[in-house]
């Protein structure tokens, strides 16, 4: 049975493929090839990987995104759709589900959203049930910086916090769009917020969002 994150990494080799290696998309700086290599080092290149996160690494991601950026738009897609090496632990149906769900949603709608002629996905309540509970998961470090209180919140009244303080910012939405929302798309993002007038202007302008 095929699992969330396989669905939505076809979705977007098959977006990627369809839009060209030139393409806009949401991620500051990044074409479609950008955003493929990206998701390529990501799941098969560990060693590398790691320079999102540890500044001692960067110089090193750098030099092999450069690396894949530079090779055949097709291959790039190629890779994406077989997924990740024999011995890789994304191998893993519930690694991959857990890892790459919220990964693979994000990245297709930075590539969806960012062209001209985009509409909104219809998506399936147990869809958007699986991205909420990666949300609740992942809530509090994806707002670990945020210099307001905040709380998201899903029409239906069910809340995370993603960061306790005060004023408190709630934001509401479809867990797809807080997504959107939490990892820094808030432009794209189709919630609502509120809160004092401040701390929603202090909670925009913080670019502390995400991961």
């Amino acid at each position: 049975m095929s699992t969330f994150a396989k669905r939505e990494r076809l979705l977007l080799a098959d977006l990627l493929e369809t839009v060209g290696p030139d393409a806009e998309t949401l991620c500051d700086g990044w074409r479609t090839r950008d955003l493929a290599a990206h998701v390529i080092v990501r799941e098969r290149r560990p060693d590398a990987a790691g320079g999102s996160f540890v500044k001692q690494l960067a110089p090193r991601l750098e030099r092999v995104m450069a690396e894949y950026t530079a090779k055949p738009y097709e291959e790039l897609i190629q890779l994406i759709r077989t997924g990740p090496p024999r011995f890789s632990p994304f191998q893993l149906k519930q690694v991959d589900e857990a890892a790459n769900i919220i990964e693979f949603y994000v990245h297709t709608e930075d590539v969806r959203r960012a062209q001209p002629d985009w509409s909104r996905r219809e998506l399936d309540s147990v869809f958007q049930d699986a991205l909420w509970s990666r949300l609740e998961r992942t809530a509090r470090l994806v707002g670990r910086g945020v210099p307001t209180g905040l709380v998201l919140r899903r029409p239906d009244g069910q809340t995370a916090v993603a960061h306790r303080g005060a004023p408190v910012v709630t934001v509401t939405g479809e867990p797809s769009e807080l997504l959107m929302f939490v990892f820094g798309r808030q432009d794209a993002a189709a919630v609502e917020v509120n809160g004092d007038a401040e701390a929603i202007d202090r909670l925009h302008a913080s670019k502390q969002l995400g991961i």
